[in-house]
């Protein structure tokens, strides 16, 4: 019995550890690394096992998620770059200028490699790294590079080798540990969401949205890290098996959620006012923050292939919700009736002109009772959702949802970013050839500061000078504040590395204990350079000093190390900001004016659906075709990436930025945009369709070349500026904004509202150049 338990509790552990990203990396070069350890105990090797460490690592960093045959096709590639590289580095090297210019023009080459995809960009990286790793090998033995270049590719193969045995042994995990985050990060998404249905004067609702638009970013990018992994497990497939169909539907019943919780349609500072003295926004409050526990309950689920418990607080919740709301009708003579669409919502975004809507004949009150209704309506139709994520038993499934299966019908399609051809590979690094272009900045950075690392160390004799020129390469990143943040980690990691290393020197001599030790920091730094770059940094740095001293190599190591690091990343530190510094503020013009295009695209998608409504006034059928997820990903995508310019320019100096409260209202103001035409796209097929005004089309369409008109004026320089969008003065009393706000129907109440942000987006276009 107690080896049955044993058993079960092992077992238990396994299936956690497998769904954690850092732990399978470390695994896995943890195998790798006591293997060749191993060999070099038994043919009692010495300067042989400092090129295959390097080696494993190099090849480790050119690691990504893939299923074994892509695993495959990508290492089989890898090992062809490294062995190029070798061969030029190996001759070069007696030149240091013929190896300082290689160097600078290989940088420079494979950082525009990462236009194809991030797949490449981890092999450029890694290629580059490996490049120095040759030279630093020949350095430090005092052997010829074509002595030492068998050894350090036959550590990377050895490596390539593990990596696919793992992937093919190991197939579902990364599917799985990809979807868990999705739903924890949906889940903090809508408690975060909860905060702004709080009914209580003077909360700073700026605010909050701000916190909600920069979180966004987490969920969009752990979204398309779900679908890249989904998708390079479909490609080829006519018949995917079951687990992958359930994990595509769970992928695609996030996006759903997603856009739910993204919808707005009524200010919350009005509903907080309407409803300052009853408890039916707690109710909803209390709703959606239950849903959001769900969320991190399904990641658990999904992570460990657990069933899901429900307890029924949900459901009690809910019902709970609509005895209040039902009060509050019931109070105030409004029904259920055609209105009662208009105000399906998960969230809410700001009027531009509160008073519009009394001049239009609605009572602000009953506006405000219609809201809740669609609230209440949206946020029993999302714990639908949530029900049918995973299958469920009837004795734990919430009321009406029992025995909820994935749907598996309709368009399930994933688009593919990876280029299909030479042709449109080459179109894509040709397209980053422009001064303009973040990655050649970039790339071109990078060859300079490396220059200035070769200088650096030829001029000082340094006998462990490519420590300069990795930690150069480690720490360069894109962007400015970036770069900062990869320094302090890096000067954070070193000197913590250096204490322990020194300690565990002192403490564990003999050369057995140093290999153990030199394997764990290995698979240490190999599991968190993702996710804790300063551990990752001291973990590295401990091996360095536990295989020099096994080397008999150790007199000034330490003084050597940290003085490398400190040189550089001054080095890295100065090109960021001397050098085609790639400062936010000449990328936010472009990445303004492609959020308001992407929003354009993603209204022409929900547009078209609602064009197929039936004359009957039928909704049109639901859609969630690749089209229309394409462009609703592109819309958060692009809202995402200017959350995250934000937050980035407030890292750089202020001499630098634009005016940064311009830009956190432009952002706050596209971000509530985004919300109300999430709230069309979240009930297209539903509302959407019942409008049978013929001007409402033309309307709708109008307001898709209004966004688009003002992103050309926002990247068209100001002496070429076109007249601000004629619908941005329909908030101000423009008789067909009035018809908009007049009818109830859903599609004219969000396009109203939309346009009613129009005049604050051309007042601050002109302060985002």
């Amino acid at each position: 019995m107690r080896l049955e338990h044993l058993s079960t509790d092992w077992n238990r552990l396994w299936r956690q550890a497998r769904q954690h990203d850092g732990l399978m990396h470390g695994l896995r070069a943890l195998a790798a690394l006591v293997a060749v350890l191993g060999l070099a105990w038994v043919r009692d090797w010495s300067w042989q096992v400092m090129p295959v460490l390097l080696g494993v690592v190099a090849s480790a960093l050119t690691e990504t998620d893939d299923p074994w045959r892509g695993r495959l096709r990508m290492q089989l590639c890898t090992l062809a770059v490294f062995g190029l590289l070798a061969a030029v580095v190996g001759a070069v090297l007696p030149w240091p200028l013929a190896l300082t210019a290689a160097t600078a023009v290989g940088a420079v080459v494979l950082t525009l490699a990462g236009a194809l995809g991030e797949r490449w960009r981890a092999l450029g990286f890694g290629a580059l790294v490996f490049g120095l790793y040759v030279a630093l090998s020949a350095q430090s033995s005092r052997r010829p590079a074509g002595e030492l270049t068998p050894l350090l590719l036959g550590g990377a193969a050895w490596y390539g080798l593990v990596s696919v045995l793992w992937s093919a042994a190991v197939a579902r995990a990364p599917v799985r540990q990809r979807l868990a985050q999705v739903y924890a990060l949906l889940g903090e998404y809508l408690q975060l969401k909860s905060r702004l249905l709080e009914p209580i004067r003077d909360a700073d609702i700026a605010q909050r949205r701000m916190a909600l638009a920069l979180y966004n970013g987490l969920v969009v990018d752990a979204l398309g890290a779900a679908r890249d992994a989904l998708f390079c497990r479909l490609r080829g497939r006519r018949a995917p098996p079951a687990w992958l169909q359930d994990a595509l539907h769970q992928y695609l019943s996030a996006q759903d959620i997603h856009e739910r919780t993204s919808s707005s349609h009524e200010d919350y500072a009005r509903l907080a006012d309407a409803f300052f003295r009853s408890d039916a926004l707690y109710r909803c409050q209390r709703v959606l923050g239950l849903q959001g526990q769900q969320c991190l309950k399904l990641s658990l689920a999904i992570g460990r292939r657990q069933p899901l418990r429900h307890q029924g607080a949900t459901a009690r919740a809910i019902e709970d919700m609509h005895g209040a709301i039902a009060l509050q009708l019931s109070g105030s003579g409004i029904g259920a009736g055609p209105g009662a669409d208009a105000g399906r919502d998960d969230g809410a975004g700001r009027d531009g002109d509160p008073g519009r809507h009394a001049r239009a004949g609605i009572p602000p009150a009953a506006r405000a009772l219609q809201a809740l209704q669609g609230l209440g309506t949206n946020l029993t139709e999302q714990a639908t959702v949530l029900a049918r994520v995973l299958p469920m038993d009837a004795a734990s499934a919430p009321a009406g949802t029992a025995g909820a299966t994935p749907q598996t019908g309709g368009d399930r399609s994933l688009v593919d970013t990876e280029p299909r051809s030479w042709a449109e590979a080459r179109a894509r690094i040709r397209a980053q050839c422009h001064l303009r272009s973040p990655l050649l900045r970039h790339g071109l950075r990078l060859a300079l500061a490396l220059c200035a690392g070769f200088a650096l160390m030829t001029a000082t004799a340094d006998p462990h000078g490519y420590w300069t020129l990795l930690t150069i390469v480690f720490v360069s990143q894109p962007h400015y504040a970036a770069t900062l943040k990869r320094l302090g980690q890096r000067l954070t990691g070193t000197l913590v590395g250096l204490a322990v290393g020194w300690a565990l020197v002192r403490l564990f001599p003999d050369d057995l204990a140093g290999s153990v030790l030199t394997a764990l920091s290995g698979a240490l730094f190999l599991g968190t350079r993702r996710s804790h770059y300063a551990l990752a940094t001291g973990a590295i740095t401990t091996l360095l000093l536990l295989a020099f001293h096994q080397l008999g190599m150790s007199d000034g190591v330490i003084s050597g190390r940290l003085l490398d690091t400190l040189a550089g990343g001054g080095i890295a530190a100065l090109a960021a900001w001397l050098v085609l510094p790639n400062w936010q503020a000449r990328q936010w013009p472009a990445l303004a004016a492609a959020t308001l295009r992407a929003q354009a695209h993603y209204l022409d998608q929900v547009l078209a659906q609602v064009a197929g409504g039936t004359p009957d006034a039928r909704p049109a059928a639901r859609q969630d075709h690749l089209d229309y997820r394409i462009a609703r990903r592109n819309a958060h995508v692009a809202d995402a990436a200017l959350a995250n310019a934000l937050a980035a320019m407030l890292k750089e100096p202020a001499r630098v930025r634009l005016d940064t409260g311009a830009c956190g209202a432009f952002l706050i103001a596209s971000h509530t945009l985004l919300n109300y035409l999430s709230a069309l796209g979240a009930h297209r097929g539903e509302a959407v369709g019942r409008s049978t005004d013929p001007s409402l089309l033309p309307q709708a369409r109008a307001l898709r070349e209004d966004l688009l008109a003002l992103a050309a004026n926002i990247v068209r320089p100001a002496a070429e500026e076109r007249p601000a969008p004629a619908g941005g003065h329909a908030a101000s009393g423009d008789p067909d904004a009035t018809a908009f706000a007049s009818d109830p129907a859903l599609l004219h109440t969000q396009i109203g509202l939309a346009r009613g942000l129009l005049p604050e987006l051309t007042r601050l276009a002109p302060h985002m150049r």
